[in-house]
């Protein structure tokens, strides 16, 4: 008998392991029973689906099979006829040899392969195929699961080896408490693997699956119910704003009122950042909500307590922007210790990795003084020899664009434990916050300040006759009015390479756009005729900064208008010269990739036009149809896609129906995978959920969490359960490999 840890090699033959190796790192026991089956095939399916081209799995019995000499070369050829009591399909086997003992009349078998067509009939030449009585043993078996291709060996062969498999396996380890599982009627592992690997009918498999979804979840909560325990157990200093210090004189100068949602989270903060515990909450925002305001008045009460506060951004364009915007807003206040600064002033301190040497060498010293009392940089800010004074406050802007590590990176570099504020900008399903934010509070703002202008989105299907062209006048209309544009593109050249800042998600692969983060093998069945990992059409050609920039220059309606560019290959000095020139309005038209998703904030910019905008998620094109409409103005955004031979895009079409971020969101999250949904960057690789479904298993997740809680309260370090510690150390240490590959 074997268990999960035993090499593949020692329970099949060379040849088969080799294949799972090779084609999908399949090593041990536990690796092929890792491997799910895609769906189930029931032996009452028939023969409809077969149309050219295309690739079928059937079960079929052989009506009549022949053999005959073959003209133009040697040997001997068999043609048969099968059905499914509805449709005939012939197959064809130009070498009869080994094939015409076992296709008799009346057999029947699973048959797979590509349809072609000949003398305008379909066929099957040379498919795959397992007879019944072998797959099956002579069981009775009301599913047949069907598997991705493992390189040439078909569906059935997997199944094989997965069943041998199973004979041999001792009872697999339980990582699910025995009381637990009573509790939630669940079955244990060893019945699940066989009801998801040798079922007997879809209610079976139904119940493994709900089995499986729940130890995905439970570890889950596992892992973030020790990373709370851990931090309800660590102690800090209290951060309390002293009387007419930062925080007064920064409320005192505002030039707007605060909406209520700001003032309500913004004295939750307060109290939390005055205990002794620190602080974990996350801040998630609509489109232009103030999170910023927020969090710099959590920043004041930081150094005003006597430490610093560190923002983390994704971006240097963004880091920049938050630099400029917070210097601007403090305005003498941010100038302590310099000619004509506040007495009670402290510095803003701007740290990214492509600083000259001297301005970086300045910026470290300021931040190892204390001189900067607030401190903004991308991951430059958790490079090892980056040292602050005192860090009492981080602040991790767009937390899906960071793990788990590079926050505890900043956080590592405070003397005593910091407080943590995160933000989004993508409202978050309360079942995703469970999950990818469970070791955290969660405060929201949905209410937008006041002098937001409403925006207006348009879906432009270039194939109209003038679309485009009317598109590009109405840029020139709003700029004659004395506005700005942006163009977004996907691309920055022609090269086909992406912006280092720029996340395509959510593309269809179908069209060759493969998503952030997606291996592009999405193949249906197993077989070595499978086109469906290999004949992918061609990927169109998108539209880049460099060819729409040259595009616009010579367009007669944007005659005389001040173009430029902006993407993330620009040197530092280089995009920060175009954002002040743009924010400074010298510039009419901004053509730049998605460095300006979030945080820029230009008030004159009022029409943005995206470009293949099929290629970008719901959330995506909702974040950046933010940059307008920000100074009172109007604001216009209109979505590009080629339209033609395309399907409808009903993700651009509800874009343009609703502003409502928390209603787009959960049309995004529908729409895209778990992987996606968590995020890479936040639990490792995205095949370590099979079974969770994060925004459909509400009451399943709110159970875990439930039982993980009670575990870890009991048993804190897992001693008393190694199953479960063994899969939380994997979950912990993929993470910190995903860390490790970004560096």
């Amino acid at each position: 008998m074997y268990s999960e840890s035993t090499p593949l090699s020692k329970v099949l033959g060379k040849r088969e392991a080799t294949k799972f190796r090779t084609a999908r790192d399949i090593t041990t026991v536990g690796d092929l029973l890792g491997y799910w089956p895609r769906r189930y095939q029931s032996p009452e399916s028939n023969l409809a689906a077969a149309t050219i081209g295309s690739y079928i799995v059937a079960v079929a019995e052989v009506k009549s099979a022949t053999t005959r000499t073959m003209k133009a070369r040697r040997g001997r050829m068999l043609q048969a006829v099968i059905t499914d009591g509805t449709k005939d399909l012939e197959i064809t086997f130009f070498s009869a040899h080994g094939h015409e003992g076992k296709l008799l009349p009346g057999t029947r078998a699973l048959f797979a392969g590509k349809v072609s067509s000949f003398n305008n009939r379909l066929q099957l030449a040379h498919p795959g195929y397992s007879l019944l009585s072998d797959l099956d043993r002579g069981e009775r078996r009301d599913l047949i699961p069907i598997y991705r291709a493992v390189g040439n060996l078909h569906t059935w062969t997997v199944t094989e080896c997965v069943r041998m498999v199973l004979d041999l396996l001792d009872e697999t380890p339980e990582a699910i408490p025995e009381q637990v599982l009573d509790r939630r009627d669940l079955m244990d592992r060893t019945s699940a693997l066989r009801g998801i690997h040798t079922p007997e009918s879809m209610k079976e498999v139904a119940a493994a699956r709900r089995r499986m979804s729940y130890e995905e979840a439970f570890v889950l909560q596992v892992a973030l119910a020790q990373r709370r325990a851990r931090q309800s157990q660590e102690s800090t200093l209290a951060r309390v704003p002293r009387p007419g210090g930062l925080l007064d004189a920064f409320d005192a100068r505002l030039p707007f009122e605060l909406t209520s949602g700001q003032r309500d989270v913004g004295e939750t903060l307060a109290a939390e950042m005055a205990r002794d515990v620190p602080m974990h909450r996350l801040l998630q925002g609509e489109v232009g909500s103030g999170k910023t305001v927020v969090a710099l008045r959590a920043m004041l009460t930081a150094v005003d307590s006597g430490g610093q506060a560190a923002l983390l951004a994704p971006t240097e364009v963004l880091a920049a922007q938050h630099h400029r915007s917070i210097t601007a807003m403090l305005g003498d206040l941010a100038e302590g210790g310099m000619l004509g600064g506040s007495e009670i002033g402290t510095r803003v301190t701007l740290l990214t990795g492509s600083m000259p040497t001297a301005s970086r060498r300045k910026a470290l010293l300021d931040i190892a003084s204390g001189d900067a009392g607030i401190v903004i940089g991308t991951h430059a800010l958790i490079q090892e020899h980056v040292s602050f004074q005192d860090l009492a406050l981080v602040v991790v802007d767009e937390q899906h664009r960071f793990g788990v590590e590079q926050r505890d990176a900043l956080r590592g570099k405070a003397t005593h434990p910091p407080h943590v504020l995160v933000m989004t900008a993508t409202p978050i399903p309360r079942t995703v916050a469970m999950t990818v934010f469970g070791d955290m509070e969660t405060s929201t703002l949905s209410e937008l300040p006041a002098g937001r202008a409403p925006i207006t989105t348009h879906v432009v299907p270039e194939d109209r006759p003038g679309w485009l062209q009317r598109t590009w006048e109405r840029v020139a209309e709003e700029v004659a009015q004395g506005r700005q544009a942006y163009v977004v593109c996907p691309r920055i050249g022609d090269d086909d390479e992406p912006d280092a800042d720029t996340e395509i998600f959510d593309a269809d692969p179908s069209r060759g756009v493969v998503a952030d983060g997606d291996d592009g093998d999405d193949g249906d069945d197993g077989g070595p005729d499978d086109p469906t990992e290999e004949e992918a059409p061609p990927p169109r050609p998108l539209a880049s900064v460099h060819r729409v920039h040259a595009d616009l220059v010579a367009n007669p309606a944007l005659a005389g208008l001040r173009v430029e560019i902006l993407h993330g290959r620009l040197a530092a000095e280089e995009k920060d010269a175009v954002m002040r020139e743009f924010a400074a309005g010298d510039i009419d038209v901004l053509v730049s990739t998605t460095v300006i998703e979030v945080g820029v904030d230009v008030p004159n910019a009022s029409i943005m036009v995206v470009m293949d905008a099929d290629c970008f998620g719901v959330s995506q094109l909702h974040q950046l149809r933010g940059r307008v409409g920000r100074g009172g103005l109007p604001g216009l955004c209109l979505l590009v896609h080629p339209g033609v031979g395309e399907a409808p895009h009903e993700r651009l079409d509800a874009v343009a129906a609703t502003t409502d971020g928390f209603e787009l969101s959960r049309i995004d999250l529908r729409q895209r995978r778990e992987g996606d949904i968590l995020g890479s960057s936040q639990h490792g690789v995205r095949s370590q959920l099979q079974f969770l479904h994060v925004l459909e298993d509400e009451e399943l997740i709110e159970a875990a969490r439930e039982d993980a809680l009670e575990v870890v309260s009991e048993d804190a370090d897992l001693s008393g359960h190694p199953r479960l510690a063994a899969l939380v150390a994997a979950r912990v240490d993929a993470e910190q490999a995903a860390y490790l590959e970004r560096g």
